[in-house]
């Protein structure tokens, strides 16, 4: 692959070229240098996407431009977008919205390489697109109201009548649809429908995953739930929106205990295939899984060579339950929930 001469460091890193989601009529993929080498749609945490993309740049060369929104929004777009997205490359928090692009055929087989660091079970099968960050599905509750033993066997509880008003969610958020999307993989349509029933009858709906800590920390409920980064990153920043909450981790393959993979994957109308390639390999590879390890995000890395910070409980100790990276159904989740009254 030919590459143009680094282009110049500004603060000893080259600078990250960042959009927002745009209409597909203005999606054009011209950077501050000219034409990028890579075009990524991230859909990950825009700050993480900042901190380590520069990295990548420097080392290979490439000018990488970024435009950042959401999950499905993104995933839809590319799919509206067909052979004509200018995507090279399309990064998730959540895996559902890499099944709706992989699903439509818009994805190219990714070499080995790509992937020969991550655990088999966070990659397809047709291996068009690799898992690279695992965020954990957890409970937090209150710690003056509630103790670890008050909290529930299993993630399915929270929609019986005896949580009435106690169990904040957020179900307007990627992250609570792919928890449901597990559900739904693990237990059936008919008890998840039955699940989110309950939920609307008795749980509490928030704005976002942040309300949901809040909520719990300042006792307004008893419990949320949410993914455990957001509890451990406010941990580590000032303790503000957690101190006086805790993490119950189900376990015991529960879909409480569920993984959600954030993806990686390559479009098959990429014009920069080479460049893309790069970047994946690069991405799931022990540098850039360690950087992303000791980010703000405190997300799992999936290379088992990378090491989070010792606080966080370790990754072999999570008992997830065992599902399909790309069996979860994010339109049938949104049916689900949308019937429910829920969206």
């Amino acid at each position: 692959m030919t590459t143009r001469p680094r282009r110049p460091l500004r603060h000893g890193l080259p600078v990250a070229l960042a959009a927002t989601l745009l209409p597909a009529s203005t999606l054009t993929g011209c950077g501050v240098f000219g034409s990028p080498d890579l075009v990524i749609y991230n859909a990950q945490h825009e700050q993480l996407l900042d901190e380590i993309v520069p990295i990548f740049e420097e080392e290979s060369g490439l000018d990488v431009e970024l435009r950042n929104g959401k999950d499905l929004e993104m995933a839809n777009q590319i799919v509206e977008e067909g052979k004509d997205s200018p995507a090279d490359v399309f990064l998730t928090e959540n895996s559902p919205a890499m099944s709706i692009v992989d699903n439509a055929g818009l994805f190219a087989e990714l070499p080995a390489s790509s992937y020969a660091t991550i655990p088999d079970q966070y990659v397809p099968d047709d291996k068009t697109w690799t898992g690279f960050l695992a965020r954990s599905t957890v409970a937090m509750y209150n710690t003056d109201s509630m103790t670890e033993a008050d909290m529930p066997a299993s993630l399915m509880d929270f929609a019986k009548p005896e949580w009435k008003g106690r169990v904040a969610f957020s179900p307007t958020g990627a992250d609570f649809q792919a928890i449901v999307s597990a559900v739904l993989a693990i237990e059936g349509e008919d008890a998840t429908a039955a699940w989110l029933k309950g939920l609307k009858d008795n749980g509490v709906i928030v704005q976002n995953n942040l309300v949901v800590m809040q909520s719990v920390d300042s006792g307004e409920v008893d419990a949320g739930i949410a993914y455990s980064y957001y509890w451990y990153r406010d941990r580590q920043e000032n303790g503000s929106d957690s101190d006086s909450s805790a993490l119950h981790f189900f376990g015991n393959q529960d879909p409480g205990a569920f993984l959600s993979i954030s993806g990686a994957g390559m479009l098959a109308s990429s014009e920069h295939k080479d460049a893309a390639e790069e970047f994946i390999t690069w991405l799931t590879g022990t540098e850039a899984q360690q950087a992303m390890a000791e980010s703000y995000a405190l997300e799992y890395p999936l290379n088992p060579e990378a090491k989070l910070n010792p606080e966080v409980k370790p990754f072999d100790e999570l008992q997830p339950p065992t599902v399909d990276v790309s069996s979860l159904n994010g339109p049938q989740v949104t049916d689900l929930m949308t019937e429910a009254g829920l969206l």
